[in-house]
């Protein structure tokens, strides 16, 4: 019998249109110029993901959670790990990150559709439930987004940098992919720049440097 896989559709912005609303390289603040104009209905379409992984005509919108905790001594740590083979972008394996999301899905909308929510904010639900145990309060904030055309992986995708400021380091990983998990000063973190993947490097050098 002849098992079929699933196809997976993921969530995907013209690449156009991101110029034209402004092309950057790196990391930028302006999250309110950018996101209401990406998610307008019309730029978005569910395309499969093999395919987008090689088209750079399409930016896949990816989700991207960062954990803050400030100790009592006014330390400020974030949550980073070790990205495990089984973790989706074989690309990214063996790189240390400070950041946790994924692609936005068709399922995703499928869900939004009954409930009435919003795709982007279902789809980082899903994708934070599904790699984490977030065992304490928090406060949220949208920081800015990432574009790298540099890399191969970041001339397909583009991230919205949200960070969680988490009122305890009550934060652990759900899959165990997600290796040598768990806060460390952002001191640290600098000092080690080079074992990160790229959007890491790019959000801790432009948030914390």
């Amino acid at each position: 019998m002849t098992t079929v896989v699933a196809t997976e559709h993921v969530l995907v912005i013209p690449t156009p249109v991101f110029h034209e609303i402004g092309h950057f390289q790196g990391f930028s603040t302006e999250v309110q110029r950018y996101l209401p104009r990406l998610l307008q209905p019309q730029h978005m379409s569910y395309r499969p993901r093999a395919e987008m992984e090689k088209d750079p005509t399409f930016k896949q919108l990816i989700p991207y959670v960062l954990f803050r905790h400030t100790t009592p001594e006014g330390v400020v740590t974030l949550f980073q790990y070790t990205r495990g083979k089984g973790q989706g972008e074989a690309r990214l394996h063996s790189k240390r990150s400070v950041g946790i999301g994924g692609h936005i899905s068709s399922d995703d909308a499928a869900v939004t559709a009954a409930a009435n929510l919003s795709v982007y904010d279902e789809g980082m639900r899903r994708e934070l439930s599904e790699e984490v145990h977030i065992n304490t309060g928090y406060e949220s904030q949208l920081a800015g987004l990432i574009n790298d055309d540099l890399t191969e992986v970041g001339k397909v995708h583009l991230g919205v940098v949200h960070i969680f400021d988490v009122a305890t380091p009550a934060v652990a990983p759900r899959e165990a992919d997600i290796c040598d998990a768990g806060f460390r000063p952002v001191s640290e973190l600098l000092a080690e720049l080079d074992r990160f993947e790229t959007w890491s490097k790019i959000c801790l050098e432009a948030l914390f440097s």
